[in-house]
């Protein structure tokens, strides 16, 4: 695939980030390619893929999570309650996620897998760890392990930092 033909998230680099911290811009670059709709749409679509990326990510997170309302899915997916429909509808259609009564408040839905949903959740977490396989083809173990085992502490980090900003906000900027 030329450049010409790539979706344009994929040409991003960490030097189109003004950020002061390469690490930051690097992981920008990072998730803006990963997480491109076009990246995702064309990786799923030359996979054989049957369900599009947004459906992808709907059954990623209740395989993680459990069956969810329609309200936390559209949180996850940072979308409106009506394509979080539109979603459900084409899981449901597809016999990938059923619809309930949440039963400890009889008024609300709860979005579900199904056998046949679980099956293709799984496979999406097969697709991911593909993925991350043919990047790292060319490492050695020891630079996985390595990598790995600082990304578990930069993730725990990252997860307590931001518990803290949530409560008292950022610090000001040092001079």
């Amino acid at each position: 695939m030329s450049t010409s033909d790539r979706p344009e998230a994929s040409r991003r680099i960490a030097a189109d980030f003004p950020y002061r911290s390469e690490l930051l811009a690097n992981l920008s670059a990072l998730i803006l390619l990963w997480d491109s709709p076009a990246v995702q749409g064309q990786i799923l679509a030359k996979t054989g893929g049957a369900v599009d990326q947004q459906s992808h990510a709907a059954l990623r997170h209740l395989l993680a999570w459990g069956p969810m309302r329609p309200t936390a899915m559209s949180e996850v997916l940072g979308t409106g309650a009506s394509h979080v429909s539109k979603i459900v509808g084409r899981l449901e259609e597809a016999g990938l996620v059923v619809r309930s009564t949440d039963p400890t408040d009889r008024r609300a839905t709860l979005i579900a897998l199904t056998e046949e949903g679980e099956t293709a959740a799984r496979g999406v977490y097969e697709l991911g760890d593909r993925m991350i396989n043919e990047v790292l083809e060319q490492w050695s173990r020891e630079d996985v392990e390595l990598y790995t085992s600082l990304t578990r502490r930069f993730v725990s980090d990252a997860i307590s930092a931001a518990d803290a900003m949530l409560e008292r906000g950022l610090r000001p900027l040092e001079a």
